[in-house]
């Protein structure tokens, strides 16, 4: 039997990259995924290429309303939530002296307070032993120059597991960190050319960084999120799981 076989996800920022894989792992695993985005055209066409098992719910998660507007959708459905996967995120390249205010309300607007929405709004749904899933990054736990606002939401987002862990653990709900390493992403392709770089050039240059000499692909974080997700891995919490190539543990 499946590991998801009859559960039901929530994967936020689920339109393109590290997202869109892990809510096709989930589907793959048996469960039913919502997949939200603010793309909505992007949106809608991952969750039919996923298949029936997938619903798209356009959403931005800095907003309470469109939060909301996914829980209702997933209430209708009467559905309660096995796994929350909050993915959603996004950064900006800039130097302490070039760092502005609506680049801090934009990074921590989504990447924290996002999260924090997300995983909020969720409670009600949750059912026992369910698992919460927080994306973080490399950036956070390294000092990247130019990365600071998105290294330091980052790094929010761990002690923001932490806490909700033992918050949550009399309910039986599991909240552990994933953080990726260099992944072959949309958004990566946009930091190749915002450094005036190929694609190519800018994974040789990443794939430096880590022992196994090569960037991730989405699938790989996607079966660590899974692992999280499902029961495999029922007496994990609080942790932090890196999938990473080795990038900052050698």
């Amino acid at each position: 039997m499946p590991p998801m076989d009859g559960k039901t996800a929530l994967v936020t920022g689920a339109s393109s990259g590290i997202g869109r894989a892990i809510a096709q792992r989930l589907a793959d695993d048996g469960a039913r995924v919502y997949l939200t985005g603010r793309r909505e055209d992007e949106l809608r066409k991952a969750a039919a290429e996923i298949g029936p098992a997938a619903v798209a719910v356009p959403c931005d998660v800095s907003r309470a309303a469109d939060l909301d507007r996914v829980v209702d959708v997933i209430r209708a459905d009467g559905r309660r939530l096995d796994a929350v996967i909050a993915n959603a995120g996004l950064g900006v390249v800039g130097s302490l002296a070039e760092a502005t205010q609506e680049d801090y309300d934009l990074v921590f607007g989504v990447n924290v307070h996002g999260t924090l929405l997300t995983v909020q709004k969720a409670l009600p749904l949750l059912a026992e032993g369910a698992s919460v899933v927080l994306l973080g990054s490399t950036t956070g736990v390294q000092g990247v120059p130019g990365m600071g606002l998105y290294a330091a939401s980052k790094a929010a987002i761990r002690n923001l597991g932490r806490t909700w862990a033992a918050e949550l653990a009399p309910r039986g709900v599991r909240v552990n960190v994933l953080t990726p390493g260099p992944t072959a992403t949309p958004g990566i392709e946009g930091l190749a050319g915002l450094n005036g770089m190929t694609t190519e050039a800018f994974h040789a240059a990443l794939a430096d960084q880590t022992p196994l000499g090569r960037v991730g692909r989405p699938e790989e974080v996607a079966a660590v999120a899974a692992f999280l997700a499902g029961p495999q891995s029922s007496f994990v919490t609080g942790a932090e799981y890196f999938a990473d190539g080795g990038q900052v543990q050698v």
